[in-house]
């Protein structure tokens, strides 16, 4: 008779499931501080399935600046279609024209109709195709000094580090 008390004492002190569920919150907390410590570095270029971006070893994070897109077809700025590749590639100018109407466009939108803005402080970012011929980029570069943008960047994937 003893016996069967020690036998249902026990299996109620350790048989019971709200001692497997403990740990189980214990790693989902741990997992949620952990999520949201490494989402907060969100980038904030669009991401887009047309381009496959060059990789670099880049130590900066990109800014909210103007983006200029080269898709394998098309120029965008800020989403918006500026014209064909085919077009750029065809213009005999240093610069191409209706891309540096759409820029300038954006920055008296952006600045709010400001005209003392310091040069310098002004922002472009391209994200180009990693086949885009240099000659386009040249250009795209061109175009986006001749609109008065002081900094223009390339968007890049970062590249593994090696582990030193």
């Amino acid at each position: 008779m003893t016996s069967y008390r020690i036998k249902r004492h026990r299996q109620r002190r350790h048989g019971g499931s709200h001692f497997v569920l403990i740990p189980f919150i214990d790693m989902m907390t741990i997992l949620v501080v952990f999520l949201l410590a490494h989402t907060a570095d969100v980038d904030i270029l669009p991401n887009t399935k047309n381009i496959s971006i060059p990789q670099s070893l880049s130590d900066r994070k990109p800014s909210a600046a103007v983006v200029v897109m080269i898709t394998k077809d098309a120029v965008f700025v800020d989403g918006q279609l500026v014209g064909s590749l085919s077009d750029v590639v065809a213009n005999q100018g240093p610069f191409f024209a209706p891309l540096k109407n759409a820029l300038m466009a954006q920055n008296d939108r952006t600045l709010g109709g400001a005209e003392h803005v310091d040069i310098a402080k002004r922002e472009v970012t391209i994200m180009g195709d990693k086949a885009t011929p240099y000659s386009v980029l040249k250009k795209i570069m061109l175009t986006c000094s001749e609109a008065e943008y002081g900094k223009v960047s390339f968007a890049v994937v970062e590249r593994e580090r090696a582990a030193t």
